[in-house]
């Protein structure tokens, strides 16, 4: 299905300014961006604005500052990141809307960028309120919204605004819904679903449309003992909850059913506690002594999984095999990086933990999509809308007054 909203590369931006919501929610550390990934994604779309005369007023949200200013969740770093990237200044304004901000919005000429605060520290933005998105509205004629990673939320810079403003798809959030898309329209078989992270209950959507559409099912992380208690295995003290023991009980039984093989680990590495110097045990099974924890899969299931990638026509990828950020229980998760990287098949990867262990591995350039967006991009493979993606305006409707 081709995508339906309208383009930024149809919006008439010459002299305007822009309000383009973008996903710079991203790692600080020391006052210092440690990832700028998701900056870089945001590039070719205020490329592109900037190149036909329009002047930007950027907004993000950065982390869970609830409704409140906290210093170290300020955007000031990303601000001089971003100058080093466009190559020109970006001002940093000192809050998200009012009389300030209007100043400095009015000032921009075309190709200035100024980036506004941290969404989130108004109170009204994850509650969508209408006057906070009427503010930000007022800053800007045209409304573009790039940042795929927060779509699924209706919130005031990503669905509220749009009510006020013509809205435009950017390139990244364009390119991030075709090419999930893809996946479940019309992949190359066989398609091939590598599932890992905590909790079956997060992803419980994505694997039942999976039952439906992949030929194969592949489960890591702790999630896979939520599989294991359901099908009656020891444990140990495996991380594990009963919402995910149910919803995997019953992808199990559906498993059964259709014609899509669902693959749960067959052996495990252990750990006495969640730590990097922890005891650790290699088991050849499944089933978790007493006093033992699983924090990643074994190197058989590692191999068998990237033998699983390496045949596949379509590979998705979403949620680490264990503890990776742990090198002693990294093996599982490196292994299907590599597969992926190595995979012959079209492969997509997302989900934070999986994007940062590709970058962390040096592969991250190896991957035909690397989705910015976490809970965004799982929705949309659920079959779910996205309120900042349906806010936009539709493809191909004739222009009006307000928006020519």
């Amino acid at each position: 299905m081709a995508f339906s909203k309208a383009s930024v590369r149809d919006a008439k931006v010459k002299g305007r300014r822009v309000l383009v919501r973008v996903d710079f929610n991203v790692p600080l550390k020391d006052g210092e961006v440690v990832d700028d990934t998701r900056i870089r994604a945001a590039l070719p779309t205020l490329e592109l604005l900037r190149e036909r005369g329009a002047a930007l007023v950027l907004a993000s949200h950065l982390g869970r500052p609830g409704g409140k200013y906290v210093e170290e969740l300020s955007l000031a770093p990303v601000s001089r990141r971003l100058s080093e990237l466009l190559g020109v200044n970006v001002t940093q304004a000192p809050k998200v809307v009012g009389a300030e901000v209007e100043m400095a919005a009015g000032c921009l000429g075309p190709g200035e960028v100024v980036l506004l605060e941290n969404t989130r520290f108004e109170p009204g933005e994850t509650k969508n309120d209408p006057m906070l998105a009427g503010s930000l509205a007022a800053l800007a004629q045209v409304y573009v919204n790039d940042a795929f990673g927060a779509a699924h939320r209706a919130h005031a810079s990503t669905e509220g605004v749009a009510q006020f403003l013509p809205g435009y798809a950017g390139l990244l959030l364009e390119r991030e819904v075709n090419e999930l898309n893809k996946v479940v329209e019309d992949p190359a078989r066989p398609l091939c679903v590598v599932l890992g992270g905590a909790k079956v209950s997060d992803k419980v959507g994505v694997i039942e449309r999976f039952l439906d559409l992949a030929d194969q099912i592949l489960i890591g992380g702790a999630m896979c003992f939520s599989f294991f208690k359901a099908q009656g295995k020891e444990i140990g003290d495996s991380l594990f909850d009963d919402e995910s023991v149910e919803a995997a009980r019953q992808a199990l039984a559906k498993a059964e059913a259709v014609d899509c093989e669902l693959v749960l680990p067959v052996d495990l590495v252990l750990g006495r506690e969640f730590s990097a110097d922890t005891e650790r045990k290699e088991i050849d099974g499944t089933d978790v002594p007493d006093g033992w924890m699983g924090l990643d899969v074994g190197p058989k299931t590692g191999a068998l999984y990237a033998e699983a990638v390496g045949k596949a026509g379509t590979v998705l990828w979403n949620g680490p095999m264990g503890a990776f950020e742990m090198e002693p229980f990294a093996g599982g998760t490196r292994a299907v990086a590599e597969a992926v990287a190595k995979a012959s098949g079209k492969t997509v990867v997302g989900g934070g933990d999986s994007v940062a262990a590709m970058v962390e591995f040096g592969l991250s350039d190896q991957v035909d999509w690397l989705s910015t967006g976490g809970g965004a991009s799982l929705e949309l493979l659920e079959g779910k809308k996205l309120p900042g993606v349906e806010a936009l305006i539709d493809a191909k409707v004739p222009a009006t007054n307000e928006e020519s």
